[in-house]
């Protein structure tokens, strides 16, 4: 075993920019880019000078290397266990956890313009706010290689295609009830919660889908639950529940609940919720 090596410099990064995506809660930050996403986000640099002309001939790349960092997550864990996959821990470094000694991540993404400080980008995995370390080139000849192995996630995934997707249906209250927080409120979870449940809808613990007392399941989204039945590959979709209980809700010294006004105001609505 090697030793570790004496008086190791610190390395510090800062920041060169951060994400403008629109995505407020890692819940709605997909686990990779949808590249069929109609969906533009931006990357504001900082007004460093020499960054505006660090940009320069950047135009004319399709797509780019984000480097980024997980500023929402503050420990690692050496086995995980990802949302989509054998259903047991993993080696840390053998996934793409958020969960990293040194919360790194890496994303490529399309780009299609620059002005200025500003990049408009398409579709990305990143929170809003997430701060950009890096921007590098994406070169097909150098970062593309379709026929490498890719261990236990191409076993799951040969699997997955096998199983084929579920079809997910929304019952009308939870169609209404999910209009209600979407148009008042502003809350939208529908989509990254019909894109996991076409996937796979089976009980899972990074998923945060887990079996209901009675029957049935739910799905954690964000400060949301989506309530659902699975029948022969059919996923209903019946009701949509806040995840903070009332007591959290009227606590005004839990300063962190998300959608606090919103659930608040559901429950005045659908009070058996």
């Amino acid at each position: 075993m090697s030793k570790k090596p004496e008086n190791i410099p610190a390395l510090v990064c800062q920041p060169i920019g951060f994400i403008r995506s629109g995505k407020h809660l890692k819940h709605a930050a997909r686990h990779q880019p949808d590249e069929a996403a109609e969906e533009r986000n931006h990357i504001e640099l900082l007004p460093v000078p020499g960054y505006q002309e660090a940009l320069h001939d950047l135009v004319g790349f399709d797509r780019v290397w984000l480097v980024w960092w997980f500023h929402l997550n503050t420990r690692w864990r050496s086995k995980i266990l990802p949302p989509f996959g054998p259903g047991k821990r993993l080696g840390l470094f053998s996934t793409r956890s958020p969960h990293r000694p040194n919360p790194i991540g890496i994303t490529p993404v399309r780009l299609y313009g620059v002005k200025k400080f500003t990049l408009e980008i398409g579709p990305c995995d990143l929170v809003d706010g997430t701060p950009i370390l890096d921007i590098k080139p994406y070169l097909p000849s150098y970062d593309s290689f379709p026929e490498s192995a890719t261990g236990w996630w191409g076993d799951y995934a040969k699997e997955e295609a096998e199983r084929g997707p579920c079809a997910v249906k929304i019952a009308p209250l939870a169609t209404e009830q999910l209009a209600w927080l979407e148009d008042k409120w502003k809350v939208e979870f529908k989509g990254r919660m019909v894109e996991i449940l076409t996937r796979d809808p089976r009980p899972h613990r990074t998923r945060r889908i887990r079996n209901r007392r009675g029957g049935g399941f739910d799905i954690a989204c964000g400060a949301w639950r989506a309530v659902f039945d699975c029948v022969d590959s059919v996923v209903t979709v019946t009701a949509v529940e806040p995840a903070f209980p009332p007591v959290f809700l009227r606590d005004t010294q839990r300063t962190r609940v998300p959608d606090r006004e919103a659930q608040i105001a559901f429950l005045l609505k659908w009070p058996k919720a």
